[in-house]
This record gives C-alpha cells, sequence and structure tokens, in this order.
C-alpha cells in the first residue's frame, strides 16, 4: 500500500506553493506534478494525490468558511499559510472524503501529524482545537462504529452531559430557545457536566453560560449513552441527560464558541421547519408535544372564552 502520509505531505506542499503564490488550478496540477516527481518515489499513489488536491481546490471556499467560525480569534490571513492549508486538507477529508476509506479519527490525526512536522511550535495545538471543535459539532461521526478488539464499555472513560430545550412563554405563545452550528443545523444548548453536583444543576450553568440566560429545570425528557471516538483520548463513554427548561422572553448572549453562531427564539409553530441533526429530532418532539399538552390543559382548565 503506498504511503498515505507521504501523499498528503507532497499536497500539502503543493497546497502551500498554489495559496501563496495564487495559482489557477492548472498551474497547481503543475505543482503537484513536479513534487510527485521529487518526493514521490516509485511507490507514489498519484491518483489519491490529484482527487485529495482537486477536492481541497473545489471545496474551499466552504471549508474557509468553517474555519472562520471555527477559529473566530483567528481571521484567514493571520493564519500562517502552512497552517491554514493543513487545516483545508484535514477538514475536506473529515467533512468531505469517503469515510470508509478515511474515518474521522484518521484525518484529524493526519493533519495533527503534518501540523507538527511542517508547522510551528502551536501548530499541533491550533490544528488539533480547531479540527477537534468542527469534530464534536458534526456529531463525532464513527461514534459507533466498533473496533477490532474489544473493550467492556463500563472500563471506558465517562463523560457527562446536559442539554435543554429551554422555552418561554410571550404574547400567549410558546418559543424554544436554539442554537445554531457551523454546518447549518439548530441544535440544543449542551454542556460538560461532570464538576457539577447533579444533572439538573449543570444543565442551568451550561445554559446561563451559552446563551446568557436564567432557566429553571422542570423534567427530564430523554437520555442516552454511546461510545465515542475523540481524536486524542481514544474511546470514551458519553452520557447525555435531555431536560426540557422554563425561561424569561429575554434576550439571548450567544457564548463565542469554535461551533456555533447564532443563538434565537422560535415559536413552536415555527420550528418544523427548521433544520435540526436525526438524533436530536426525536428529543425536540418530545419537548414539543410536552408544552402543546400543558397548553391543551390550561385551555380546559380556562374554560371557554378564557385566555390560559
Amino acid at each position: 500500500m503506498a504511503n498515505r502520509h507521504l501523499a498528503r505531505s507532497i499536497v500539502l506542499q503543493t497546497l502551500f506553493e498554489w495559496d501563496t503564490m495564487h495559482a489557477s488550478k492548472k498551474e497547481a496540477h503543475a505543482t503537484l506534478d513536479r513534487n510527485i516527481n521529487e518526493f514521490g518515489g516509485d511507490g507514489a499513489d498519484r491518483p489519491f494525490m490529484e482527487a485529495l488536491l482537486d477536492g481541497v481546490i473545489a471545496k474551499k471556499d466552504d471549508i474557509d468558511l468553517i474555519i472562520t467560525k471555527a477559529a473566530p480569534d483567528w481571521p484567514l490571513d493571520r493564519i500562517a499559510p502552512v497552517d491554514r492549508n493543513i487545516l483545508r486538507l484535514g477538514l475536506y477529508e473529515l467533512l468531505f472524503a469517503d469515510r470508509a476509506q478515511v474515518p474521522a479519527k484518521v484525518a484529524i490525526n493526519e493533519a495533527i501529524e503534518l501540523a507538527k512536522t511542517f508547522g510551528g511550535e502551536s501548530s499541533g495545538r491550533f490544528v488539533n482545537g480547531v479540527l477537534g471543535a468542527v469534530y464534536k459539532e458534526i456529531g463525532e461521526p464513527g461514534k459507533d462504529e466498533q473496533g477490532k478488539k474489544k473493550v467492556r464499555r463500563e472500563d471506558l472513560p465517562l463523560e457527562k452531559y446536559g442539554g435543554a430545550i429551554v422555552y418561554a412563554k410571550h404574547d400567549g405563545q410558546y418559543y424554544l430557545a436554539l442554537v445554531h452550528d457551523v454546518f447549518g443545523h439548530w441544535t440544543l444548548s449542551k454542556g460538560h457536566i461532570e464538576q457539577d453536583p447533579s444533572p439538573e444543576e449543570g444543565v442551568k450553568r451550561v445554559v446561563k453560560e451559552e446563551l446568557g440566560i436564567e432557566c429553571m429545570v422542570e423534567a427530564q425528557i430523554g437520555e442516552n449513552e454511546y461510545v465515542a471516538s475523540h481524536p486524542e483520548k481514544g474511546k470514551l463513554r458519553k452520557h447525555v441527560w435531555f431536560f426540557i427548561a422554563s425561561a424569561d422572553f429575554e434576550p439571548l448572549t450567544l457564548k463565542k464558541s469554535g461551533g456555533l453562531d447564532d443563538a434565537k427564539w422560535f415559536r413552536l409553530t415555527d420550528i418544523l421547519d427548521l433544520n435540526f441533526y436525526d438524533d436530536m429530532l426525536p428529543i425536540v418532539t418530545a419537548a414539543v408535544q410536552k408544552l402543546l399538552d400543558q397548553a391543551r390543559a390550561r385551555s380546559a382548565v380556562a374554560g371557554p372564552g378564557r385566555q390560559s
């Protein structure tokens, strides 16, 4: 099998020249040919390198937007050219490559190794931080894949998360507070709660930190646990508690975060038009049904002709 790490190194050198010289795609392929002849050797996987180069160039605008959102403190032109193109290469493989050929963990680890080899002293940490943030926000692909070596689930490290459907009542209507990620999905406010005395207290803190509002946790609405693969920690268990929580209808102040770019209140009637992740739909649907049941119950108590 050809050395894919060497192939990625050659493509990175080509991307660096293409980027800094503002070269065309045709000129980039000429550069790739030169680099393959100089560094590739007899086992060079030319089709792999050509496909990788073409893919990064074709998706450049999309990838650059993700870098901008995932590293808001670093304008694209302030990122070192080597690091910038390592991120482009890593994000292309993480988001657009065939996952059966390039698992998410491999894409991230390969980019980190390139950063350590070709970048500066802090490049590895920087690349790992950006790709790690994106990896989490896209739902950690490959988290359910089984490795060859079986490890007992209970022996894996445990990370605890809490998430909330936050609702408020305003002008006689229910609203939900949702956050938006850099990939165009609306989702729930969620975060680590390992250090909190209870999942409920953890969720209150997470909502306050992420949305800037106080909430009152009312009831648990879902819970699940799954095995995930972290690019540095390896396999671990993630246990997530989901709650429904009430709050006052106040302006939301989104915490500056690598994976999120917006937070808004939505009327229940508008929820179905939003783009959710598949695994979030049952949680959101259960919360909406619970609120609708509450509204019907209050209307029945209030009687005809009266507002709840």
